[in-house]
């Protein structure tokens, strides 16, 4: 197929002129290629991790090592995606340890930075998908969905909301519109992993 602009144009879903690699806290949602359930099953209102799940979990644990100015926050893996509240710091920069500036920037220009959100994003991708490719025997499959969602937490209200979103996530997971039992299409998975 030909690429058409007006077709295959992608809008970005970042603020414009936001720098993401400024402190303050985000809201994430990585979800897997085509949504499929690769990371274990819900039961009993609980996430079961499988194999798979437990590389994603292991890695997301990285972070604070990996970058030094992250924290993680409330975070869960579900069959097919996982969100996550990550917090970057300054305290490296002289904020006190623990302090958390949840607001952020406002203004600020639209970098690329090392240590951004999508930085973050693209390095813990790839850490597991190198990680489950030695696992799988089609490394041509895609693990994740090309891009992900994030929001920006502006305050503390927001904050408490989104940690009990995320905890009650497995609870919820019957009526979630990215359970493929509530889809109208039949999902086949694209991995064919024993565990």
């Amino acid at each position: 197929m030909k690429f058409d602009p007006e077709k295959h144009h992608r809008q970005s879903i970042r603020l414009r002129n936001y720098d993401y690699s400024q402190p303050g806290c985000y809201f994430l949602t990585i979800c897997t290629h085509k949504k499929q359930c690769w990371f274990g099953e819900i039961q009993n209102d609980r996430m079961c991790l499988n194999q798979i799940g437990k590389i994603v979990a292991e890695e997301w644990l990285n972070t604070p090592q990996i970058r030094l100015n992250f924290q993680l926050d409330q975070w869960v893996i579900m069959p097919n995606h996982l969100h996550g509240i990550v917090i970057i710091n300054k305290h490296i920069l002289g904020l006190g340890e623990g302090d958390i500036d949840i607001l952020g920037a406002r203004n600020a220009p639209l970098r690329k930075e090392p240590n951004s959100i999508s930085s973050f994003v693209a390095g813990f991708k790839s850490a597991v998908t190198k990680r489950i490719n030695l696992l799988r025997n089609n490394r041509d499959v895609p693990l994740w969905q090309r891009n992900y969602y994030e929001s920006i937490i502006r305050d503390e209200q927001s904050l408490i909301a989104i940690r009990e979103y995320i905890k009650n996530n497995p609870y919820q997971w019957k009526k979630d519109p990215d359970n493929p039992v509530n889809e109208k299409s039949g999902q086949v998975l694209d991995l064919d992993l024993h565990f």
